[in-house]
């Protein structure tokens, strides 16, 4: 992709998107502290609570979500990385132009839709 303001309108919207993933990223990071903290000094015993397993539950959903989270940031930072070098919208595998329309809705991809389904 070349430089001007269609760049820049990519890179404000990737930048955008880590913002809130890095925002959703200490929201968890405070939401698994809660978790640690609540159940500090109780007794719990999770694998014989008559309620479920509640607490690993929980822990295990917010684990799960900061590993999204994680993806996520990867795949944006991948994408301002390939926007820098000039070859943001061009598909991996095959080297042809990705769908503008594609890359609307899905700003970090990486491939066409062909090579997507494959």
């Amino acid at each position: 992709m070349e430089r001007g303001p269609e760049a820049d309108e990519v890179r404000a919207r990737l930048l955008a998107m880590r913002a809130d993933a890095l925002d959703r990223a200490v929201g968890l990071g405070a939401a698994k502290s809660d978790l640690v903290e609540a159940s500090w000094g109780a007794n719990i015993d999770d694998e014989h609570d008559p309620e479920g397993q509640t607490i690993a539950f929980e822990r295990a959903q917010v684990d799960a979500l900061a590993a999204d989270v994680r993806r996520r940031l990867a795949e944006v930072d991948a994408a301002l990385d390939r926007l820098a070098a000039g070859t943001y919208g061009t598909c991996v595998v095959g080297g042809e132009p990705i769908d503008p329309e594609r890359l609307r809705a899905r700003p970090t991809a990486t491939t066409c839709v062909e090579h997507a389904a494959q």
